[in-house]
């Protein structure tokens, strides 16, 4: 957050917390096991970006977008909502891409009234 102000080429206010796992990562779930997480927002173009960061391009496809209210921490019960009883039971698969939230002008981390976007990238099941 401290260097966001030197993105000169950004879009919008939202910011973009992005997670990109390994294939298998939900093959057999672990916690504890690692992965990769980006703080982004959107820009124009990767011509200017300060010397501390990186570009990142978010590849695009099919996506299920769900909204989360309440605390960021009670985040848990809606992710094991999506993936324990949504995703199972729809005629989607997970799909090998990133996974992202977005953190608009209703997202308020710990408030109870925070709002935010979950996109997790799906597939037809096969």
């Amino acid at each position: 957050m401290p260097g966001r102000k030197e993105i000169k080429n950004n879009i919008g206010t939202e910011l973009y917390s992005v997670q990109v796992y390994d294939y298998l990562y939900f093959n057999n779930f672990n916690p504890d096991k690692e992965f990769e997480k980006w703080a982004s927002i959107e820009v124009t173009d990767f011509v200017t970006v300060p010397c501390e960061m990186e570009a990142f391009t978010l590849t695009g496809g099919l996506y299920a977008v769900f909204k989360h209210k309440g605390a960021a921490s009670t985040g848990p019960k809606t992710f094991q909502y999506i993936f324990g009883t949504w995703l199972p039971n729809s005629e989607y698969a997970l799909d090998d891409r990133p996974h992202f939230e977005i953190l608009g002008e209703k997202y308020m981390n710990e408030d109870q009234n925070s709002e935010e976007e979950i996109w997790i990238p799906i597939k037809p099941k096969e």
